[in-house]
């Protein structure tokens, strides 16, 4: 019989269950505590001792009114849930992640991952029920399917491969993956995978993707573009047949509050210059946007465009050769 093992296991769980009272209340005496453990006073001394060497900042004080009380620490120790607490936060979570909430889906999605590691199979699917039966509205990131999302970063986090159905010209085709990062822009969440269809790097809507499943295929990470930069540098101008870059006379951080991420990259060229990419159906289209920033700017590729410019300034200069010229009227 392993005794020591049995003493090991019986000390860990009174401790945790020490912290767990601490955390319920504010203030416990020692004859409290002790009382609800079933301990004497001395082990309760012991177990407080075991808790501040994990980080656990656990004040002490006497006289009247006076006890033991968890204080906020400089560090953020491992948190204790019940049950309850445990499907609370990860419905929680799930909604905030696959939700509307754009500003607080990332740090939801990567809580809830955390969350997951040590979440107990037979609370998941009571989390899976009534993550169900949750719905919100208004304005923000486009609804996606919260476990689906976490079936991707599980999978992103095992580097195992996924397999799902994405709408191509030809309807819904099964895909295999090899997933790398989600990736949240101010509208939707996006799925960057190697794609062993195509033997390529792609981005893919979460939104868009059907009977998302881990399969059990490990996979060896490759040397992968940044995350971010590609899904957006693909939603602003790859996914368009026309792209076109600019230099703009403004600095990045005014003409980044000016446009939105998911229609142009810009990168910053110096303290008063800026790159800007940007893709559409028409690059008269892209060049109007752009026209519209009301910042002098100069065509650097395509060269069919700085053309363009030039005729459609020729139409421009004849469409007002009419009109006498007067004072420049005020920009709005």
């Amino acid at each position: 019989m392993d005794v020591a093992g049995d003493d090991e296991r019986g000390t860990t769980e009174r401790v945790l269950a020490l912290l767990g009272l601490l955390q319920q209340r504010q203030v416990w005496t020692g004859p409290e505590l002790a009382d609800r453990l079933g301990v004497t006073p001395r082990t309760v001394r012991r177990d407080v001792e075991r808790l501040r060497t994990l980080g656990y900042p656990v004040h002490a004080s006497q006289g009247v009114g006076g006890g033991y009380q968890l204080g906020p620490g400089q560090d953020l120790p491992p948190l204790l849930l019940d049950d309850e607490e445990a499907i609370a936060t990860a419905v929680s979570l799930l909604v905030g992640a696959g939700g509307a909430v754009a500003s607080a889906g990332g740090a939801a999605l990567r809580a809830l991952t955390k969350l997951d590691r040590v979440l107990p199979t037979r609370l998941r699917r009571e989390v899976r029920a009534l993550s169900g039966s949750v719905e919100s509205f208004g304005a923000g990131r486009t609804p996606v399917d919260a476990e689906a999302l976490m079936v991707l970063a599980r999978a992103c986090r095992d580097e195992v491969e996924v397999g799902f159905g994405y709408p191509s010209g030809k309807g819904v085709r099964g895909r295999r993956a090899e997933p790398y990062r989600l990736v949240a822009s101010e509208q939707r969440w996006y799925l960057l995978a190697y794609d062993l269809d195509r033997d390529d790097w792609r981005s893919f809507r979460v939104d868009r993707m059907t009977g998302v499943s881990a399969r059990t295929w490990r996979f060896r990470p490759r040397a992968a573009p940044d995350a971010a930069r590609y899904v957006q540098e693909g939603v602003a101008s790859r996914v368009y047949p026309h792209q076109a870059r600019f230099l703009v006379r403004a600095p990045a951080e005014t003409v980044r509050a000016q446009v939105p991420a998911s229609a142009a990259v810009v990168h910053p060229r110096g303290s008063t210059l800026c790159e800007v990419l940007s893709g559409a159906a028409s690059l008269d289209f892209v060049l109007m946007h752009v026209l519209l920033l009301g910042h002098d700017f100069e065509v650097l590729d395509p060269p069919e465009l700085a053309r363009r410019c030039r005729a459609l300034a020729q139409r421009l200069l004849s469409a007002g050769a009419s009109i006498p010229p007067g004072p420049e009227p005020e920009e709005p």
